[in-house]
């Protein structure tokens, strides 16, 4: 804080100084013009305001980003932060230097007032967009980068978080625009949070006739062997399975449980798996289940 301090009013430090010797030393002559003396103590004062106002603006946007930068913030944070922080500065900057010799800024601040007021009042959505925007960055919730699947059901990749909507690119290349105050009031499921990798379930069914230890040590060792081979299915944490939901009406269901690294590789694991798994069954001679119906018919009178 210290060094940013020292870099914002370096400069206006030396002006200061130099004004001041310049006041003492116009000072000692008291035979300049009432009006002269005047002139001087405003362009002084004028000089002094604005001197101020930049270093103050300078300082705060320095102090911004470096707390930004400590949390790791989007880019379009600090940014947006400085300019309305500048823009504040120089505004109250602007109402001292002019109230300084004597023009009343009394209107001035009520037509601010009034017209921030309808303006307000014009661009509530915008700004309702704006504010649920800096939480969405502030909070994180989401992240440039990251595979989500909103309330409604589009899922994808988060291309862009701006300060009125967010961009997400679907699988199929297309780009869903959603106003942030909408995204910021909507359940989303993150797959990238904690962390991308993530479990798959894949249901697998045999025969009642199947012994289940058996089918169970199949799909464990598909599953392992492949873990070297597909991209994206990981051997840690290693594969399992469990029988699960259990007895069908026509079959035993087990359900083969692996690791991808991310969201996406699910559809080529599962793809593979399947193929493997389907391979392994015809070589062991595993029964892969259809329907069946038992039809009773009775013959006679009622």
């Amino acid at each position: 804080m210290g060094d940013l301090a020292l870099a914002a009013f370096r400069l206006p430090s030396l002006l200061w100084c130099l004004a001041l010797g310049l006041y003492i030393g116009l000072a000692m002559f008291s035979s300049m013009p009432r009006r002269t003396e005047r002139l001087i103590d405003q362009g002084l004062a004028s000089l002094l305001i604005v001197s101020v106002t930049f270093a103050v603006a300078r300082f705060l946007a320095d102090v911004i980003s470096s707390y930004t930068d400590r949390l790791h913030l989007e880019t379009g944070v600090p940014g947006l932060t400085k300019a309305l922080v500048r823009g504040t500065i120089y505004l109250i900057g602007l109402l001292i230097f002019m109230n300084t010799p004597g023009i009343s800024i009394t209107p001035i601040l009520t037509a601010l007032g009034v017209g921030g007021l309808a303006v307000g009042l014009a661009l509530r959505d915008s700004l309702a967009n704006l504010f649920a925007g800096i939480h969405i960055l502030v909070e994180k919730p989401l992240r440039v980068g990251d595979f989500i699947k909103l309330e409604s059901g589009q899922e994808g990749y988060v291309v862009d978080i701006g300060w009125r909507t967010t961009r997400i690119r679907m699988l199929p290349n297309n780009m869903i625009v959603v106003p942030n105050t909408k995204l910021a009031e909507s359940i989303v499921t993150n797959y990238y949070l904690p962390e991308t990798r993530m479990s798959v379930l894949i249901p697998i069914s045999v025969s009642h006739g199947s012994d289940p230890s058996k089918v169970e040590s199949v799909l464990v060792d598909e599953a392992t062997r492949a873990a070297g081979e597909v991209p994206g299915l990981l051997a840690e944490p290693a594969p399992f399975v469990r029988f699960i939901p259990g007895f069908g009406e026509s079959s035993l269901d087990f359900t083969l449980i692996v690791q991808v690294h991310e969201f996406v590789d699910q559809y080529l694991v599962q793809h593979e798996l399947r193929k493997r798994i389907f391979a392994r069954f015809q070589k062991e001679a595993a029964e892969i289940p259809v329907p069946q119906r038992e039809i009773l018919v009775r013959s006679g009178s009622a």
